[in-house]
């Protein structure tokens, strides 16, 4: 539901408890405009008023906005943050997160990216980060994760990306041949503390026939036989996961195996269908019935396959919850730009710069199942993007940063 306040400075409370206060700023608060011009106060981190009213009184912190935007930061619901090409050994995982870890978690918040979901990294090494930014030790984005992507034996990305990496193989992917194994992975996983966990049912191309699964990407790898997770194992992994409290999301591409998956009661599909236009109109009743979530990864998919595009505008004019995520991996674009571009793409699809923004805010936090931020509402956490220019009335105003607030804290600053 979205929050339009009618706070008064008497409803505010004090005024000089408030950390920060920006003054005077329109508003998009995750779902919609807010009418008018806002100031929004914020305590230990927290949204604490967002008032029509101006908000008098000295406070520790105070930004003029003068008419600027304020949004939620924007979350990124589909990342891979450690090189796959770089990391190899232990001795070059420990130079990766010593020298390139820092750079890559500054780059996202250089670009208004304030919460970044991991989904297939080592489980160790993610989790690990995730803590040192937690204390304080990294400077970086909210970070969530679900450890290593669970596949079935000789399953994408292990027999794939990974195939001549066998050592990063055994961290990035979890190969899992039987039922019990599978559980027995998501058991760990959930005791490790992820955030959610990821599914991968199949490849990510269309090079497949009756009688083999082929999986290729022109021009970086393949052709490889691979073979797909059995549906048993599937319902296996999505049935645990709920079981444990978390939220299970799958990696499909063709809408056959979405429908599976989503029978299978998936929560969210990353790709969705990205190999052929939707045509089972089901599929996408299903997906709006039990509220499953899709996220499009356009950035590192739609030039390769332009029907994702006419896919993510068709269920999104239907009403499917659509959530912002890019891929990104090492090595293509820049870790927080390649978000923006993300927003763009969605637009240039068929959706409007409001959809887009909520994809990327609200809609983002509930894939996440993050309740807390994602919105510019009391009792929100204070993760906020100052902005030049109306991000409703033009998506590449996204771009306008002005300010990162993460925490309450401003982290960003170019004005």
């Amino acid at each position: 539901m979205s929050f339009e306040p009618a706070i008064t400075k008497a409803e505010a409370g004090d005024p000089s408890r408030y950390d920060l206060v920006i003054r005077r700023a329109h508003i998009f608060d995750g779902h919609k405009a807010l009418e008018g011009l806002h100031d929004i106060a914020v305590k230990g981190g927290e949204i604490a008023a967002v008032s029509a009213e101006p908000l008098g009184g000295e406070h520790k912190q105070m930004v003029d906005a003068s008419g600027k935007w304020i949004m939620p930061g924007l979350i990124d619901a589909h990342i891979h943050f450690y090189n796959v090409f770089a990391v190899s050994d232990p001795a070059s995982m420990d130079a990766f997160e010593e020298h390139e870890l820092p750079g890559r978690l500054d780059s996202f918040l250089q670009y208004g990216v304030t919460t970044i979901k991991s989904v297939g990294d080592p489980t160790s090494g993610i989790l690990r980060t995730r803590a040192r930014i937690a204390s304080g030790e990294l400077r970086g984005p909210r970070l969530l994760a679900t450890g290593c992507g669970v596949t079935g034996r000789e399953g994408h990305p292990a027999s794939t990306i990974f195939s001549k990496n066998p050592w990063a193989r055994a961290r990035f992917a979890g190969e899992v041949g039987t039922v019990q194994e599978m559980r027995d992975l998501i058991h760990y996983l959930a005791d490790m503390k992820v955030d959610a966990i990821k599914i991968l049912s199949e490849g990510a191309c269309a090079c497949h026939s009756d009688e083999k699964y082929v999986w290729q990407i022109p021009g970086f790898l393949g052709p490889i036989e691979l073979m797909r997770l059995p549906l048993d194992m599937l319902r296996a992994g999505i049935e645990t996961s709920h079981e444990r409290g978390l939220r299970a999301t799958v990696h499909t591409t063709q809408q056959t195996v979405a429908r599976e998956a989503v029978e299978a009661g998936a929560d969210a599909l990353e790709h969705g269908v990205m190999n052929e236009l939707i045509t089972d109109e089901a599929l996408v009743q299903l997906m709006i019935d039990r509220d499953v979530m899709f996220v499009p990864t356009l950035w590192a998919h739609g030039a390769a396959h332009p029907e994702l595009a006419a896919n993510v505008k068709k269920v999104s004019d239907a009403g499917v919850g659509i959530a912002l995520g890019t891929d990104t991996f090492s090595g293509k674009g820049t870790y927080g730009e390649n978000t923006l571009e993300e927003a763009e793409l969605m637009v240039a699809a068929g959706m409007s710069p409001l959809q887009s923004l909520v994809a990327g805010t609200s809609a983002a936090a509930r894939q996440c199942v993050r309740p807390d931020i994602g919105m510019v509402a009391p009792g929100k956490r204070a993760d906020l993007l100052l902005l030049g220019a109306d991000p409703i009335a033009d998506i590449s105003n996204i771009r306008a940063l002005k300010k990162v607030i993460l925490n309450g804290e401003i982290v960003v600053e170019r004005d």
